[in-house]
């Protein structure tokens, strides 16, 4: 009699050797889908009352963090309207990502002389 714990491999291993199959695999390597790739991490850090660095190029896909050293609250918001991360506390952080090239001028809302870009090439 098989055990619970082989039944529950069968189970789950099922779906995969179909989708292997479907797919044109050998039922003994199912193919599984691919990783998709990860673009590279960026950071900008909000201290002064500005953005270090203001200006960045990043590639599509980047992240840009952004993280808040003030000690006032801050916020990273698009001129076009395309972004807005809130109010950022003293140590918050925000990750946005940037996947169609382009130029992407913000500011900080509470503070509008504080002013930024990054570039999508």
């Amino acid at each position: 009699m098989p055990s619970r714990r082989s039944l529950l491999a069968q189970i789950l291993a099922a779906p995969l050797l179909a989708a292997s199959a479907r797919a044109g695999g050998s039922a003994a390597e199912p193919s599984l889908p691919p990783t998709p790739v990860m673009g590279q991490m960026h950071q900008v850090d909000i201290q002064g009352f500005a953005f270090q660095p203001a200006t960045l190029t990043v590639a599509p896909g980047d992240t840009v963090v952004f993280t808040n050293r003030d000690a006032a609250p801050h916020t990273v918001t698009a001129d076009s309207g395309a972004f807005d991360s809130g109010r950022l506390a003293t140590g918050q952080t925000i990750g946005m990502s940037f996947n169609a090239r382009g130029d992407y001028s913000y500011y900080c809302a509470l503070h509008p002389r504080m002013r930024g870009s990054i570039t999508v090439a």
